[in-house]
Order: C-alpha cells, then sequence, then structure tokens
C-alpha cells in the first residue's frame, strides 16, 4: 500500500495516469509527447508507477505499451473505505472505465501470495470461483475447444469457448455476456488469464480485448472487484464483504 500512496502523491505521476486514462496503452514516446517532460523523466515516473502496480505494460511486436491498471485503487477502497463513502469512492475503482473509443483493450494486474497451481485452481474451479466472483460459477471441462457456461444459480451470465488451455499458466477464452439484454447485443469479446510464479507469490495479467469500440463498460467494469476479492479469498481465506462486492452479486454480476 505505501508504493501506492507514494507514487500517487506526485502530482507529475497523476498527470501521467491522468493522460492513460484519457488514451491507454501508449508508448513511451506517445506519454512523452503528452507531457511536459525529458524522455528520462518520464522513464523513471513510469518506473514508480509500474512499481505500485498501477501501470502496467504488454509487448506489441517491437513497441512497449502502457494501462492504467486500477485494482490497487481497488484494493486501498476494499481495506478502507466504509459503506457510507462507498459512492464518493466508487469513482476510483472506475478510474478505467471511460477510456477513449479507439481502444478497447483492457489490462489488469495484480500479485497474489500463492502458488500458480492454487491460483488455477481458484479460476477454474466453480465454487472457489463463487467466492470472489460476484456468486458466479463456472462449468467447463477445461480442454482447449471446449465451452463453459457461467451462471449465478440458474441466471446465465456468460458462455464461451476455451481457445487456449495451458496449466497452471495461460488461459484464453471467448466471452459472450448474458446478464442483462444491453450486453447481449454486444460482439464476442476475448478474456486472457496469465499466472507468472515471481518468488513465493504469482502475478496475474487479466486482459480483456477484442471489445468493439464503444463497447459496454459492463463487460470489463467488474475485473478490479473480481480481482481483489481473488486475492483476498487466496492470501487470507475470507470473502470480501464490500458494498461494490455486495451490489454487484447475483443476477448483476458482470465481467468474469
Amino acid at each position: 500500500m505505501d508504493a501506492v500512496f507514494k507514487a500517487l502523491a506526485d502530482p507529475t505521476r497523476r498527470s501521467m495516469l491522468d493522460a492513460l486514462f484519457k488514451a491507454d496503452g501508449q508508448t513511451l514516446s506517445a506519454l512523452e509527447q503528452r507531457l511536459p517532460m525529458t524522455r528520462f523523466g518520464v522513464m523513471k515516473h513510469l518506473k514508480v508507477l509500474e512499481e505500485a502496480g498501477l501501470v502496467t505494460t504488454k509487448k506489441r511486436g517491437r513497441e512497449k505499451l502502457h494501462y492504467l491498471n486500477p485494482v490497487p485503487i481497488r484494493l486501498v477502497h476494499d481495506r478502507w473505505v466504509s459503506k457510507y463513502a462507498e459512492p464518493w469512492a466508487s469513482g476510483l475503482s472506475r478510474l478505467k472505465h471511460d477510456i477513449e473509443e479507439n481502444d478497447m483493450e483492457k489490462v489488469f494486474e495484480i500479485y497474489i501470495k500463492t502458488t500458480a497451481d492454487r491460483l488455477w485452481q481458484a479460476i477454474t474451479d466453480s465454487e472457489l470461483r463463487r467466492k470472489y466472483n460476484f456468486g458466479v460459477g463456472v462449468e467447463s471441462d477445461w480442454t482447449p475447444g471446449s465451452r463453459y457456461n457461467a451462471a449465478a444459480g440458474s441466471i446465465p451470465i456468460a458462455e464461451g469457448e476455451n481457445l487456449e488451455v495451458d496449466p497452471p499458466r495461460r488461459l484464453v477464452q471467448s466471452f459472450n455476456a448474458l446478464w442483462s439484454e444491453d450486453v447481449k447485443h454486444e460482439e464476442t469479446s476475448r478474456v486472457t488469464w496469465e499466472i507468472e510464479p515471481i518468488e513465493d507469490s504469482c502475478r496475474l495479467t487479466v486482459t480483456h480485448d477484442d471489445l468493439r469500440e464503444g463497447a459496454n463498460e459492463e463487460l470489463y467494469g467488474g475485473w478490479p472487484m473480481i480481482l481483489s476479492g481473488l486475492k483476498t479469498l487466496l492470501e487470507t481465506g475470507e470473502t470480501l464483504t464490500t458494498p461494490g462486492s455486495l451490489r454487484y452479486s447475483g443476477a448483476s454480476a458482470s465481467a468474469g
């Protein structure tokens, strides 16, 4: 948490997050053009933001793209914000929702103190998944090309195909949302789970892409709460009971 507060305390770094909020997935050169500082200065501040988990990166060919990662802000929210402050604080956890329509790839990253096998189990075991995924379980045989169905009780939430299954490292799925008439009309998107063991922890990166321009934000808006709930479950054995998680339980679930 200290690294997050340190990163957010600097107005220059907040400006960088604002720049990514306006246009996510930027290269170093693009950020340099948007900000009144040298390339070295941009690199220095990006390093602090990356160490705090507020910015994550992905390679696209020879380019390195930088993405705003709202998960650490959600973790701060879940730890300290009371239910009375929820309406005010919800804006923080939704920091990534209203990004410009010209880039509809969403990247979320979190570090969890667990093993890769245990993390994979939490992603693919229906009962475990219900505990952090708004009560939504997922049924599948988890083989390449197989189907999966996600439901909250008898209410269908999502369905799709397991495009790549490489336990316990990588899971790629097509994603069709079913929880409301609005999202049923959206095009098929894709969700990629990537697990990377790092010493006694794992870095989990969730990429939700193939989203059409202007896609309904319900498709990807729930990821910060899902991932913070997953971290809490694996590290403490507890489930989150924050107002946000309760609000999205059952039929109102979004993303995942």
